[in-house]
């Protein structure tokens, strides 16, 4: 564990405090809960109309795609939390694995996704409030959404769990009365009129193209597995964390399919959807009236904002790790709080960033966030062969040729399929993002007069074998 020495003034005197390091308050259930609310299991209602268009009507085809892919990538993770039990996820696997430049790249490109997130989480808050009080100016809930989450972030992790788990549940629990009410509506001749159809995963206009772009889609939906890794400083036991990772994909994959079987049952097409950037409104009038529509808000309103605690969490401890390996500041990025043991200065940046949120649209957002977490979910995996096959020498029976080499294999070439079917805008703004890590790298390194390969973690533990 990363012991720091924090020196502070304090009514004009100095103050050293030896030995801070993040405190390890979080359980199993409390780590796959904040990777569930980082998911947004509602987000599904959200971007259906787009998804739908996308897919041609498959929904849930889309999301049983994009769960494949992520559960080669969720084994790979599991096993590099356990070899790296620090936080920093794929960055710290790939600087550690392969190249200190490599790794500084990766974690570039995956801060795209890991900021962007709590903006959207912000974005989606502002439409839900503008659809409900479209006198208020829009900049007034951006603002007032951002504060409080940031707030919290900054007071306590524990108490960021704690609040995330009773939104998680509540928003559970208004899913689970969607179903009722789909299963209701269609009995009753809505949609396809039957409860039981292979319509919403396969007909006649399914192309796998259309499949794959849907799939690119919702495959960001997927990142709360990826984010659990940033706790693994503050997991009470570390390892829990595999599991963690597996049961949060797997929960997560599942809510998405079975609330995109019903939507598309229900809306075999979007053609009868005013607004088709944000369905969910609309879903929950037409499923259950403007009573439900209200109460489905809400649901969504606290997953989105129990989503807002996790990746805003998340993003500050990445930012952390890259801050004490002094690839930022690290008097600025590597330092933790001395009163609540938390990362104060960069949660408070990423609710700077979130206020961003005014303006763009959720798509657009999006498409930028799959790009950084396609590359680190790529590399995760490429990381494992490095480490178990190049470096242990992992080869010579068949069961490490499979758990080391074939599995890491196909989750790469899949997440690298679905990198490839990315929207072009997100393609160029991604590259234009690598493109400054670039410079930003250089700069680096010539002023510092030392190469990235010399700054490294000084922690105390070493890596840990399986």
């Amino acid at each position: 564990m990363k012991l720091l020495t924090l020196i502070f003034f304090k009514k004009g005197e100095l103050f050293k405090l030896e030995n801070v390091t993040l405190k390890r308050s979080l359980g199993l259930w409390a780590i796959v809960g904040l990777g569930l609310g980082y998911m947004t299991p509602t987000i599904v209602f959200d971007t259906f109309g787009i998804v739908s268009e996308e897919t041609n009507g498959v929904v849930p085809l889309a999301y049983l795609t994009a769960l494949a892919v992520m559960l080669f990538t969720a084994i790979s993770y599991g096993k590099m939390v356990q070899v790296f039990p620090s936080a920093g996820s794929a960055y710290t696997y790939t600087k550690e694995t392969m190249s200190p430049h490599l790794g500084f790249i990766v974690g570039w490109a995956a801060l795209l996704d890991y900021i962007l997130l709590p903006m959207v989480n912000a974005l989606i808050i502002r439409i839900y409030m503008v659809s409900v009080f479209p006198s208020v100016p829009a900049w007034i809930w951006v603002v007032c959404y951002v504060a409080v989450v940031t707030g919290i972030n900054v007071w306590s992790m524990s108490k960021t769990s704690n609040l995330n788990s009773l939104l998680v549940i509540f928003e559970v629990v208004l899913i689970c009365a969607f179903i009722v009410l789909a299963f209701v509506k269609l009995s009753q001749g809505m949609g396809q009129g039957t409860i039981f159809t292979t319509e919403p995963l396969i007909h006649s206009n399914v192309h796998l193209g259309a499949v794959l772009t849907g799939a690119t889609v919702v495959c960001f939906s997927f990142i709360g597995f990826d984010a659990v890794t940033m706790y693994a400083e503050e997991a009470t036991d570390i390892k829990t964390m595999p599991k963690a990772i597996m049961l949060t994909v797997l929960i997560g994959g599942a809510i998405f399919f079975i609330c995109g079987y019903f939507a598309q049952a229900l809306f075999p097409d979007v053609s009868g959807f005013k607004v088709t950037d944000d369905t969910l409104p609309e879903i929950g009038l037409f499923v259950g009236g403007t009573i439900f529509k209200l109460v489905f808000l809400a649901g969504a309103f606290a997953a989105t904002i129990a989503s807002g605690l996790a990746s805003h969490a998340s993003v500050a401890r990445l930012l952390y790790v890259m801050g004490r390996n002094g690839v930022l500041p690290k008097r600025l990025f590597g330092s933790v709080h001395p009163k609540f043991l938390t990362p104060a200065f960069n949660v408070i940046l990423v609710g700077v960033v979130s206020l961003l949120a005014i303006a763009p649209s959720l798509e657009l957002i999006s498409s930028f966030i799959n790009f950084g977490a396609l590359i680190a979910f790529t590399f995760v995996n490429l990381s494992v062969i490095a480490h178990f096959v190049f470096r242990q020498k992992r080869y010579k029976t068949g069961k490490d040729i499979f758990s080391f080499l074939v599995m890491p294999i196909l989750g790469a070439g899949t997440t690298g399929i679905l990198w490839y079917n990315l929207q072009a805008d997100a393609l160029i703004g991604g590259i234009a993002w690598i493109v400054i890590g670039l410079i930003y790298l250089a700069f680096k390194t010539k002023i510092s007069k030392t190469s990235i390969v010399d700054l490294h973690f000084d922690e105390a533990e070493k890596p840990t074998s399986l």
